[in-house]
């Protein structure tokens, strides 16, 4: 997802397929050089700060059975890639990147639309991403193939805020929580995220808060892979509290939400940059607090 120009790419010669663990390394590098490229070109900060968490981070993904894949090859050499979640009731697109030497020649554009005919061919009523503001070429692709702009977001970034908010008690997500979740979720947004919420149970990073003994919201983590719902500003308030870390690029919060994101600023966190969740299909005006995740 760079800037750079090049010539179009005849779609004859692109050939889409399923990723499999021998592409971590290849798929890893090209996500790496292509964010990072996009990234120095506007002197933000990388989405990925080492090739390391880049491969990982995409092995990760096609090693997860809830997660779609596609691979991009032109004349036999990989080009690029995208994914789909899938693990909820609205799919989430990303990461999806693209080999800098032939960006901007509609392999992009190719990669988009396979994830998107899948989350049709799945029954998926939505599908959503979140993207760099920065960049004015994805937001182009984007809104032509169907995409609405739905929140503004700021990424922040700092030490972990530590502080305790009256009356929220904090405390770690269990399984038998999940159903507590899902109702808040469905609350606050219209649909679940019971899959996600799920596996961050699993893997012990999920926080609940609860107020009167009664759960008030929840955190799958802290960062830009993790996404967050509350009935109120405080019960957000008090999960970022007790975040030990913030990991990634940082936290995403929507913009309109300037009680909180100011909350944020007083407690040192700063903005590193700007993003946009865009939707198709299926989208309600969320009614309480939340965060996404980088993937929506």
């Amino acid at each position: 997802m760079t800037a750079n120009a090049t010539a179009p790419v005849d779609p004859s010669r692109i050939v889409l397929r399923a990723a499999v663990p021998a592409d971590a390394d290849v798929l890893g590098r090209i996500c790496y050089d292509a964010f990072a490229a996009i990234a120095d070109e506007h002197n933000f900060s990388h989405d990925f700060p080492t090739l390391e968490m880049a491969v990982e981070t995409l092995s990760s993904m096609i090693a997860d059975p809830t997660v779609f894949s596609v691979v991009a090859e032109i004349d036999g050499r990989i080009a690029g890639s995208n994914f789909l979640r899938e693990a909820n009731a609205i799919s989430g697109v990303g990461p999806i990147s693209v080999d800098p030497a032939v960006q901007n020649g509609t392999v992009g554009r190719t990669l988009m639309d396979a994830v998107l005919e899948r989350s049709v061919s799945r029954g998926f009523p939505g599908v959503r991403l979140v993207q760099a503001a920065y960049h004015r070429r994805s937001l182009a692709l984007y809104m032509k193939l169907g995409f609405a702009v739905r929140e503004p977001l700021v990424c922040l970034q700092g030490e972990p805020v530590r502080v305790a908010i009256p009356g929220c008690a904090v405390r770690v997500a269990m399984p038998d929580d999940r159903a507590d979740g899902d109702r808040l979720c469905a609350r606050v947004h219209g649909h679940t995220r019971s899959g996600e919420l799920a596996a961050a149970i699993a893997h012990g990073t999920a926080r609940v808060v609860e107020r009167a003994g009664r759960i008030t919201g929840y955190a799958t983590g802290f960062g830009y892979s993790w996404h967050a719902v509350a009935e109120t500003n405080d019960d957000l308030q008090a999960l970022i509290g007790a975040g030990e870390t913030i990991l990634g690029p940082g936290l995403l919060v929507p913009s309109r939400n300037g009680e909180l994101v100011r909350w944020c600023f007083a407690h040192g966190l700063r903005v590193t940059q700007t993003l946009t969740l865009m939707s198709i299909g299926l989208y309600n005006e969320p009614t309480g607090a939340w965060m996404p995740s980088i993937f929506y």
